[in-house]
């Protein structure tokens, strides 16, 4: 017997998925490797290029085996390689290829310079398995889940997150314990003070059986997929107006590492070379599984904070919102320094970009995040936040926790832009 479809039984849809649009101004994230040696990129006056390794030996061996010898000396000796490139392959070098006629130069490996300044220390963004320049998933999910602890200890009561991990106890713990940890045990701190509890204290009731237990399979995110963005390919999109614009831009950009004297006049750290991309336009998907979520429940007793994927992205909303807050009244007391050690630090561009009241962005993510973005240290008390940096991390007595901030310098020196702040809206 067959059923009509109107009387066919429908499956649950258990899965809520979102495809998502994210934005960004101008965005790094950073990559395994924290910084390339000079034989890894060449700069010219408008641009950056990073070669392929391997086509780059092949090309290099089809001229003559002193060129090969030449480049391993160069590796050897972490030496620029412009001038090896312009006697093998000519004063156009970026345009030569392998054996295999592949680029040594690939066209997603070309930024765009936007300093003038001689590049040191380039710091790479992420790229997939393709070479191209993409945005984690787990990136994401890693400022998500920072979201969603910050939430849960700041509604300690409405979600009866256990007395032990309720952020009193939390910085009592923190006061006893610095100072007396090492480093390496810095970094997982937070995992045994909250992050563990938060996530990972669920026993899992499927098919009426329990599954008891701690660590990644009774982390309750489990239920949540992100799935890495699709590739920032450079492109041009046209506006409503008919303008053609420039997207997913690969840029090599000064940043700027700021703080501040006593008088809060600003002060000059140093610069960062990074390879980032600006305008940044692309897509990844959200799903929970809503069914795999009800399965967990807290060992004493807290709620999850949320049962669908509009709640979950109202929390990171949220956490943007502190952030954004602390970051405008911050940069509303840094004085400008037209003289500080031969750079204009000028921010007015940066305090227009913090004028508006409520924040315009989703989340933030890789670069200028710090401190603020990657912990719930928002939540502690301000010297306490000061004593964690002192301990772990550089130390700045009687300064504010975070005290040094990166903005990113344009193509006219002026201080332009704010790493890392992203936009969601459904696509």
């Amino acid at each position: 017997m067959t059923f009509s479809p109107e009387f066919a039984l429908k499956k649950p849809d258990f899965y809520q998925s979102k495809r998502i649009q994210l934005t960004s101004q101008i965005l790094h994230i950073g990559s395994s490797v924290s910084r390339l040696n000079p034989f890894e990129y060449v700069q010219t006056d408008k641009k950056v290029y990073l070669p392929n390794q391997e086509a780059l030996a092949k090309g290099l061996l089809s001229q003559g085996r002193q060129f090969l010898n030449d480049y391993i000396q160069a590796i050897e000796e972490r030496q620029d390689i412009t001038k090896l490139l312009k006697q093998a392959f000519g004063i156009e070098w970026w345009k030569a290829t392998d054996t295999n006629d592949y680029p040594i130069f690939p066209k997603e490996a070309i930024s765009q310079k936007l300093t003038s300044e001689k590049i040191t220390d380039l710091r790479p963004m992420i790229r997939n398995g393709m070479g191209q320049l993409f945005i984690p998933g787990s990136s994401i999910k890693g400022a998500i889940r920072t979201a969603i602890a910050y939430h849960l200890l700041k509604d300690g009561d409405r979600y009866q997150v256990p007395s032990s991990k309720r952020v009193s106890e939390i910085e009592k713990t923190l006061r006893q314990k610095l100072g007396q940890i090492n480093q390496y045990q810095h970094k997982f701190l937070d995992d045994e003070l909250f992050m563990d509890s938060l996530f990972s204290e669920f026993s899992l009731t499927y098919q009426e059986r329990n599954f008891p237990g701690k660590g990644p399979n009774t982390d309750f995110l489990r239920a949540l997929k992100i799935t890495d963005s699709e590739p920032l390919l450079e492109s041009k999109i046209k506006t409503k107006k008919g303008e053609e614009i420039p997207v997913n831009m690969p840029v090599v950009a000064e940043v700027i590492v700021s703080s501040r004297f006593p008088d809060y006049l600003a002060k000059y750290k140093a610069s960062i070379y990074a390879e980032m991309v600006r305008n940044v336009q692309t897509e990844f998907t959200l799903t929970l599984d809503t069914e795999m979520l009800s399965w967990f429940k807290h060992k004493q007793g807290m709620k999850l904070p949320f049962s669908n994927l509009d709640e979950l992205l109202q929390i990171c909303q949220e956490f943007t919102q502190e952030q954004w807050d602390y970051e405008h009244d911050y940069w509303e007391e840094i004085k400008n320094n037209p003289r500080a050690s031969g750079k204009n630090l000028d921010f007015n561009h940066i305090r227009e970009f913090y004028e508006p009241e409520k924040s315009p962005y989703s989340q933030r993510l890789g670069w200028g995040s710090g401190m603020t973005g990657t912990t719930i240290n928002l939540l502690l008390d301000d010297e306490l936040r000061e004593d964690i940096r002192d301990t772990c991390g550089l130390k700045a007595p009687g300064f504010e926790a975070p005290k040094s901030r990166r903005t990113v310098m344009n193509p006219n020196s002026e201080i332009k832009f704010v790493p890392g702040w992203v936009k969601f809206r459904n696509s």
